[in-house]
């Protein structure tokens, strides 16, 4: 018999917002119930459409993901306000989660060493509007960053996948035996990296979607033996269903149980470090990955080219932001940079972390011009208060629907005497109160152009 499957989602939008994110779905005829483990988590209870073409997700309002890969942001549980390092980030699902857990004062770094991969992450960032995380290519294993300079990094590296055969019934098939040894050998290394990356009382999570005790348990005695890491044993999870961990010594991980718990399988583990990174293993002989990662000196990698931001490209005043629609004060602390006509923006955290090490790449905010900016329409978190300025605020999703469709409609503007039809410029688009994005307006008719 088929296992019941819960198909989960993620909001993606400002506390005071949740309601009218929900309210949107609710109109187009989506139902859902809270999960037990987040107030950002839902999980859906009629989908008459799917759910990625729905409104919410469009604006970047919700990020639908199982609930198993939801675990690993919450067990590392960042401080408000913290710097996290997501060292396999692609696409995006956790380094969206755990810039949502930092807030908008935090930051996180997002390394995907795939370059096709990066893209994808890019665009997930953008499109969910995490303005506090920039992106980076590196192999993970080799990141060149100082030892001892991250309090908070998740860990969720290539693994065999075991956990979603209820999606990919052929996983075992194609991940197991001598095929399975270099996936071994690079988690070892990105832990090892990992390892020395943390600073003594950090917090690092490590996880899978594999069920494969070779890929988790394994590893976390290797980590614990010859790595210096301490296991930080985690607490049980409203929701979830966990198996007893194939190794006495790993209780306090996560072993989900995918089919009593209507998820994909997963794995999870906390550590922390006591000592500063020496150069060495710890007392016990270490094994030949960590003397593989170790052998990489962390210094002898620091000249990658870029100076820490994006580019060298022309910094902008934040005012240059500011217009009708947008308020630049909204932005987190950073700068903003010109280069080859795009403008993006360089979060101060990014710039204390990054700067000499590695090229980087912020958010990008729009196109450079004229000596201003064009703004992505998609920049809603940067969108005034409804009925601040010229504005359309609805309370069905029709019209919303009909724009996006590539229609235009009448829009009209207050003068203070009365309606002028004839209005060309932006315009923010509402619902209920809440920013969705920019419209477009040439002579009083108002459209949605991503351009």
């Amino acid at each position: 018999m088929t296992r019941q499957y819960f198909r989960s989602f993620r909001l993606v939008c400002r506390a005071h917002e949740r309601d009218a994110a929900c309210a949107l779905l609710r109109a187009q005829g989506y139902a859902f119930e809270p999960e037990p483990f987040s107030s950002w988590a839902f999980r859906l209870t009629a989908e008459p459409r799917p759910l990625g073409g729905s409104l919410a997700a469009f604006f970047g309002l919700i990020y639908i993901q199982d609930r198993s890969s939801m675990l690993p942001p919450l067990a590392l549980a960042p401080a408000p306000g913290g710097v996290v390092l997501d060292m396999c980030a692609s696409p995006g699902s956790k380094t969206g989660f755990l810039a949502q857990l930092v807030g908008e004062n935090g930051f996180v770094a997002g390394n995907e060493p795939n370059r096709a991969r990066l893209g994808t992450l890019r665009q997930n960032l953008v499109a969910l509007n995490l303005m506090n995380a920039a992106t980076l290519s590196c192999a993970g294993e080799s990141l060149p960053l100082a030892p001892d300079s991250l309090d908070a990094i998740q860990l969720d590296p290539p693994c065999s996948g075991w956990g979603t055969e209820e999606r990919n019934p052929n996983v075992r098939k194609l991940w197991r035996g001598d095929r399975i040894k270099p996936l071994i050998g690079l988690q070892r290394l990105l832990l090892a990296r990992a390892a020395m990356l943390l600073k003594p009382g950090g917090r690092l999570v490590y996880s899978t979607c594999t069920t494969n005790p070779q890929e988790n348990e394994e590893q976390v005695r290797y980590a614990l033996d010859y790595l210096g890491l301490r296991l930080e044993p985690l607490p049980a999870v409203p929701g979830f269903v966990m198996d007893a961990p194939k190794h006495g010594d790993c209780v306090g991980t996560w072993l989900v149980n995918g089919a009593d718990s209507g998820a994909q399988g997963f794995y999870v583990a906390a550590f922390s470090k006591d000592a500063p990174y020496s150069g060495t293993a710890c007392s016990k002989s270490a094994g030949p990955a960590h003397r593989a990662a170790r052998g990489a000196s962390w210094a002898s990698r620091s000249g990658f080219p870029g100076q820490g931001t994006a580019w060298p490209g022309e910094t902008l005043s934040r005012d240059c932001l500011d217009g009708v629609c947008l308020d630049s004060a909204l932005l987190p602390e950073g700068r903003l940079a010109a280069f080859n006509g795009t403008v993006y923006f360089l979060p101060q955290k990014a710039e204390n972390l990054l700067a000499g090490t590695v090229p980087w790449q912020g958010f990008a905010l729009g196109k450079a011009g004229g000596g201003g900016v064009r703004p992505s329409p998609r920049a809603r978190k940067l969108m005034r208060p409804a009925g601040a300025g010229p504005c359309l605020d609805l309370d069905e999703p029709r019209v919303i629907a009909d724009v996006l469709s590539g229609q235009s409609i009448q829009f009209a503007v207050s003068d203070g005497l009365g309606l002028k039809t004839g209005y060309s410029g932006d315009a923010g688009l509402y619902f209920r109160g809440m920013p969705l994005g920019l419209l477009r307006v040439k002579n009083g008719r108002a459209f949605w152009s991503e351009g």
